[in-house]
């Protein structure tokens, strides 16, 4: 690594302003800034100095979505030799699986990027570290039989439309890759809907229905196990069909700071809560499924860990956090059941309050200004 540095120490005087490659200075920051946490710091006042800069941050979310990626992999090619009915090996799934999903997550990643450092480089400002994180999310939220064209359509569109016209990361109200997975539904639905397009070149004599599927369809006797569908062993998207991973990456963005617990537990409150209300209702099939079931199907996990805790779509004040969240809980488990159209409502249920998050929070922050006016007439009454 030192040998390394040393090399980009050599290198970095052309690109800065009067070199031959200045134009280029915003890409070799990126890459430097990637590899090394840069080493300027405040001269004057009063600062909380920490190595873990927003790259650092970003690599820790992806860290966490590895465990997924992982088992996505290998449930593509689970699910592929089982629907064809072959018994093959663990390798042969895994390599299966790998060829199917690598492609997309490339894809993803190449289009994303290429258009982060086109916009930076136009502004010349840096490049922005948030598509580290949204370049594995779009491909886990998608299916494996995904076209790569439209990753790669899907993916610009969630860059430029869902993040740079707003001012890039930071600045943007919705979540980018649930951005590009709203663009795809409703652009493309025969291809991230239905029962076609979770298992990769299956038969058209075997269901590639989801557990939501199912349940949407009336058809609960049809639902897998609770073992089989927490632990992931179902089609669905790549990434989300096992909770009991999705639930290993939150231990971990919480025990680094990076998860808003907040957010985390009241968005699984809403959707318990919202469950049993629908238990008590008790008007059709769907409306019975038990509360644990209906948080282990779908992204309804993935979503509450990964999305809905996003720092920059979601509310900042921390009693907005609990509001923010119960609502996404709440309103998942409402719009899967009351509109079998939309049986994944995760999506509709973060974006929707990602747009109210801000109104959330003022609210918040008003009722915490006429509460402390209130105490300070008292006081001087």
């Amino acid at each position: 690594m030192k040998a390394l540095r040393n090399y980009l120490d050599k290198i970095k005087p052309q690109f800065e302003k009067g070199g031959k490659f200045e134009k280029l200075h915003s890409t070799f920051e990126a890459f430097e800034t990637f590899l090394f946490v840069p080493n300027t710091t405040t001269s004057q006042g009063s600062h909380i100095r920490d190595a873990m800069d927003m790259k650092r941050t970003m690599i820790m979310v992806v860290i966490a979505l590895i465990p997924t990626l992982l088992f996505g992999i290998w449930n593509v090619g689970y699910q592929h030799f089982l629907a064809i009915g072959e018994d093959v090996g663990f390798w042969q799934m895994v390599g299966y699986g790998a060829i199917k999903v690598l492609p997309i997550v490339i894809v993803s990643y190449v289009t994303g990027l290429a258009i982060e450092f086109g916009f930076a480089q136009s502004r010349g400002h840096e490049v922005n570290e948030g598509f580290l994180v949204s370049g594995m999310l779009i491909p886990l939220i998608l299916p494996p039989d995904i076209p790569l064209w439209m990753v790669a359509v899907a993916t610009a569109f969630a860059v430029i439309i869902g993040k740079e016209v707003f001012g890039g990361t930071g600045m943007n109200i919705l979540n980018p890759a649930l951005t590009a997975r709203a663009f795809l539904f409703f652009a493309y639905p025969q291809d991230i809907s239905g029962d076609k397009v979770w298992i990769a070149d299956k038969p058209d004599t075997f269901s590639g229905a989801t557990p939501l599927a199912n349940a949407a369809l009336g058809n609960t006797d049809a639902l897998p196990s609770f073992s089989d569908t927490f632990f992931g062993f179902i089609p669905g998207s790549i990434g989300e069909t096992s909770t009991f991973l999705v639930l290993i990456g939150a231990i971990i963005l919480l025990a680094t700071g990076i998860g808003s617990a907040r957010i985390l537990l009241s968005v699984f409150v809403g959707g318990l809560v919202m469950s049993l209300i629908f238990n008590l209702w008790g008007a059709n099939e769907y409306m019975m499924i038990q509360p644990h079931m209906q948080i282990a199907m779908g992204g309804f996990a993935f979503g509450a860990v990964y999305m809905a805790t996003d720092p920059v779509t979601a509310s900042q004040t921390h009693r907005g956090k609990y509001i923010y969240g119960f609502l996404v809980g709440l309103l998942a488990i409402l719009f899967r059941v009351f509109n079998p159209a939309y049986p994944e409502g995760m999506m509709l249920a973060i974006l929707l309050m990602n747009v109210f998050a801000p109104l959330i929070d003022h609210y918040v922050v008003e009722g915490n200004i006429k509460r402390r006016l209130a105490r300070l007439e008292k006081a001087k009454a």
